[in-house]
């Protein structure tokens, strides 16, 4: 009976570390061309050159382009969740501050921006609406998760929980105003006096 061998399994190791990289490759690759081409700009043949695959190889991980974005967004949505987590090992009930500025920076840079277009596209295309509804509900409720671990709230007691959806939706919105301007300074402000309202809201 003929059974796998030692080269079959050696063969195919590199093979799967190979469509590995390549899927990440292309799913970077598309989130850079969304944040920078917007949805019209970004089709499936764009990003296999920027990601420097040949497009039936794009075609071959993610056989639609919806596939390919609705991906792509979530992936960097879960590695910058990882991001976050990884900036306080130990918890961080203590610096409050530095959680709101954390979260705030979540919604600046290239994820927000591809996430963005993404949302902007739905409104108009049926095929998408409902992934991205769902991508955007998924990672919703983790951003909101994290945020309770790392302020120490305790979401049993009036009013905690809107506290902290209040806070995500007001780093949503210095996002949205970070795109039209780097206004670093006020974001400073907001995020200090967020912090401020936290922790009496939380105590």
């Amino acid at each position: 009976m003929g059974g796998v061998t030692t080269e079959d399994r050696v063969e195919r190791v590199p093979k799967q570390d190979r469509s590995r990289a390549t899927r990440q490759r292309l799913l970077e690759a598309a989130v850079a061309c969304l944040a920078e081409h917007g949805w019209a700009g970004s089709t499936v043949l764009v990003v296999a050159e920027r990601a420097g695959v040949s497009r039936g190889a794009a075609q071959h991980h993610f056989p639609t382009r919806e596939d390919l974005f609705t991906a792509a967004v979530e992936y960097v949505a879960e590695e910058r969740s990882t991001a976050l987590r990884a900036l306080f090992p130990q918890g961080a009930a203590g610096d409050r501050r530095a959680v709101v500025s954390a979260l705030a920076d979540l919604y600046t840079g290239p994820l927000f921006r591809a996430a963005l277009q993404l949302w902007v596209a739905a409104s108009n295309e049926e095929q998408l609406r409902p992934r991205v509804t769902e991508l955007e509900a998924r990672v919703g409720r983790e951003t909101h998760r994290i945020a309770v671990e790392l302020l120490g709230a305790d979401e049993s007691r009036p009013g905690v929980r809107e506290a902290v959806q209040g806070l995500l939706d007001m780093a949503r919105g210095l996002g949205l105003a970070n795109l039209l301007t780097d206004d670093g300074a006020r974001r400073e402000r907001v995020v200090t006096q967020w912090a401020t309202l936290l922790d009496q809201a939380l105590r």
